[in-house]
């Protein structure tokens, strides 16, 4: 066992150890090694488990790195900004929408030469939406100045994490650096990977921080970070950026090296496989790239001639290794794993072809093929036949195809999809059992509604056979929510739970019409909607429609919805549209995998706020966005609990009467999560109510500025000790011991302040 031990850890200068991990957990290792100042981040699939990692290692107290949750992938971009400005070292991962949210944070954190590390844990970017892997968010990294490095297997991602940063921190180049992975491919199959077996070694690899460069902490030095800049300074400023991202590639080429003599493992900047007589070859990166090895071997064993190649850096593009390379090759096909949509190919075949030209090589022939889209899997099979479009195009001495997508299907009209829900009539969604009346004496709105056994035969909008969890409280309190909303309705829905279980191409669980815009968005999404329907009703447009009364537009959010959607939320509010924002609360981002939210209290476990001899779980209170909206000064705003179903559906035909009369309103309830509160599936209303007469989540509304409680448990003798209600979820009962009674004591004191402040409002139009 020793000597196969020896063998494998070749001939490193220094003590390994061999682990079997995923990429996320690579990077997260890695960056616990490294021991970061601080990390400002926000979950996102795939890369939400290097945040995870990273705080149950602190939980355990294995590193110090500040872990700050943002309020969003731009917020997260944000603090990592100002951490770098501030000397430390600095540490993010995302995907997908998310990298595209922080976006134009990018070039701001390049212009200005502060490094970090990044992790960009590949990842289709929506619309439609698709949480798979493929490289459409890496291709907007290529042009916001940040060297990039490139992944193919989880030992890479330990290793380029390392070697990443003291390639951002090197004098020569002092920029950001994003290493690059595949969503799912690499970033959650495990491998063995081996890795430093002390963190000194990795220390003294990656040197001390270097000093003399300005920070925005150097009393003694104080400077200006980004100021407004004219000609010809901008252009300066830009062409030694430039040059500084020139520079990357020795520095990369050398600090590479070092670590190999140090580790025994290389990563040069192209990984040429086969390619010394090569007459075929194939580019591809990442993870398809260790597959297309397989099959170089498959081909010369018929006598065929082939070879692949695959960067370990993109950014700078190695134009001049690759067009050497390829100067004996007939013809080569580069699988681009996103489309440079209109750009004849995407954007690493057309940055080949430029080395060609550039570089003399005018005789290769290239072929593009765009492949594996939304994590579509890459076989050997499918190495084959890239490899069989350049054998092609060499025997015919031309290329047949130079554009094409590969692994896509025709359309058949016969899979068209149908509708199999039918429409709802207007005649059951009306029903005339509910009535709102005002009442010009107080201001307030009178409602009666019947019997609830009397709305049972109201159609549900939303259909069963979802997706959703055993016990999940969404749909129950949704549903609940509708019984009060009388007609038609159109509905937005936030990224989160409620979004992903109901719609799933070809079919729907959605009854009414349904939309869905990007995560922070949609807020002024369904804005727009509203005034549209207003305008084009105004212009006589709809006239031919025969609408009987008007839509209710509502936009359903949760899973964290309000907190990376909040600016929109408020900006619609004040803007006062007649629509309805409906937060399902269920204490996390739970779509992702039950990370905390703002939303989630103080105290209480998440995979993102792990309980360990270190951390007790959430260290800050749970934000009152039904507060924050009253403050808007919108016409109303309430609260509710399925386990009180009178007090929610009477808040709901008010709602309905609001957002159609005077503007937009705003209601959160409490819903139960089994899966993640770790709670018995039958038991969520019961906890839900436990958690109204406990005063945490108390049920109250906010009429034009005026507040009333509509359900007080100490009224009525059945209000509970906070603890009752911890007791009854596993996320929460870790609280109640001994070793946690600080985090206890605070939240039972800021509960307790939060329902004195409520009680002080209701008992004083004026508060």
């Amino acid at each position: 066992m020793s000597i196969d031990i020896k063998k494998e850890l070749g001939q490193a200068k220094v003590e390994q150890r061999i682990v079997y991990e995923s990429g996320n957990e690579m990077a997260a290792y890695a960056a616990h090694q490294i021991n970061y100042h601080v990390m400002g981040y926000f979950p996102i699939s795939p890369s939400t488990e290097v945040a995870q990692f990273l705080d149950l290692m602190k939980s355990n107290g294995q590193h110090d790195i500040v872990l700050i949750p943002a309020d969003g992938e731009h917020g997260s971009a944000g603090i990592c900004y100002g951490a770098s400005t501030a000397g430390g070292r600095v540490f993010n991962a995302t995907s997908a929408n998310g990298y595209l949210y922080m976006l134009e944070q990018m070039p701001v954190q390049s212009g200005t030469r502060f490094p970090m590390v990044m992790n960009l844990v590949c990842r289709s970017v929506s619309g439609p939406l698709n949480i798979h892997g493929d490289h459409s968010d890496l291709y907007y990294a290529l042009n916001t100045g940040w060297p990039i490095v490139m992944c193919r297997d989880p030992q890479a991602v330990y290793d380029m994490n390392i070697i990443a940063l003291k390639l951002a921190e090197d004098p020569e180049v002092r920029l950001p650096v994003l290493v690059a992975s595949d969503g799912y491919f690499t970033s959650h199959q495990k491998r063995r990977v081996q890795t430093f077996a002390h963190r000194e070694d990795v220390h003294a690899f990656i040197g001390e921080k270097p000093q003399g460069f300005p920070d925005t902490l150097d009393r003694n030095n104080p400077i200006t970070v980004g100021p407004y800049m004219n000609e010809p300074d901008y252009i300066n400023n830009c062409y030694q950026q430039s040059m500084a991202m020139y520079n990357a590639e020795g520095v990369y080429d050398r600090i590479r090296q070092e670590y190999a003599e140090l580790t025994g493992r290389d990563y040069p900047i192209l990984e040429l496989y086969r390619m010394e007589d090569a007459e075929v070859a194939v580019f591809l990166m990442n993870s398809a790239s260790e597959i297309i090895k397989d099959v170089v071997d498959q081909l010369r064993e018929k006598g065929i001639k082939a070879g692949s190649i695959a960067p370990n850096i993109i950014r700078p593009f190695p134009a001049k290794q690759i067009a050497e390379a390829l100067q004996h090759v007939k013809a080569i096909t580069v699988g681009d794993r996103a489309d440079s949509y209109g750009g004849h190919g995407g954007n690493m075949v057309n940055e080949i072809k430029a080395a060609l030209f550039t570089h003399g090589n005018r005789d290769t022939l290239v072929i593009s093929r765009i492949y594996g889209l939304g994590g579509k899997d890459f076989y050997a099979e499918d190495g084959h036949n890239l490899f069989q479009f350049a054998i092609d195009a060499v025997q015919s001495g031309k290329v047949e195809v130079p554009f094409d997508y590969y692994g896509h299907t025709p359309g058949d009209p016969l899979k068209a999809p149908k509708r199999v829900l039918t429409p709802m009539k207007y005649e059951d969604l009306k029903t005339g059992l509910i009535t709102v009346t005002p009442d010009e004496s107080t201001g307030k709105l009178n409602v009666r509604i019947p019997p609830l056994r009397a709305l049972t035969k109201k159609p549900k909008r939303i259909a069963p056979g979802h997706g959703a969890c055993p016990g999940c409280g969404i749909f129950s309190g949704l549903e609940l929510f509708f019984k009060g909303i009388e007609g038609d309705i159109v509905s937005i829905f936030h990224t989160g739970c409620a979004m992903v279980v109901t719609t799933g191409y070809p079919y729907s669980a959605h009854k009414a019409t349904y939309i869905h815009n990007l995560f922070q968005n949609g807020a002024a999404t369904l804005s727009g909607v509203v005034e549209m329907f207003w305008e084009r009703k105004r212009r006589g447009e709809l006239d031919h429609l025969g609408l009987k009364d008007d839509f209710t537009f509502v936009m359903i959010t949760g899973d964290g919805g309000m907190d990376i959607g909040m600016g929109p939320a408020i900006g619609a509010a004040l803007r006062n549209h007649k629509m309805i924002i409906l937060e399902y609360d269920n204490e996390g981002y739970m779509n992702t995998g039950a990370q905390l939210s703002y939303s989630t209290p103080m105290g209480h476990r998440t995979s993102t706020s792990n309980v360990g001899k270190h951390q007790g779980g959430k260290v800050f209170h749970h934000k009152d966005t039904a507060q924050i909206m009253a403050a808007t000064h919108i016409p109303y705003v309430f609260t509710g609990s399925e386990a009180y179903p009178q007090d929610l559906v009477k808040k709901a035909a008010k709602a309905q009467w609001y957002a159609q009369n005077e503007g937009l309103v705003y209601g959160k309830i409490l819903i139960a999560c089994p899966l993640n509160w770790l709670s018995d599936d039958q038991e969520g209303s019961n906890i839900v109510g436990a958690a109204v007469d406990s005063c945490f989540f108390p049920l109250y509304e906010v009429e034009h500025g005026v507040t009333s409680i509509t359900y007080n448990p100490e009224d009525k003798s059945k209000k509970i000790p906070l603890s009752d209600w911890l007791k009854t979820m596993g996320k929460t009962k870790h609280m109640t011991k001994p070793e946690y009674e600080g985090s206890l004591k605070s939240f039972e004191t800021e509960v307790e302040r939060r329902w004195n402040m409520l009680k002080a409002k209701h008992e004083n139009a004026y508060l």
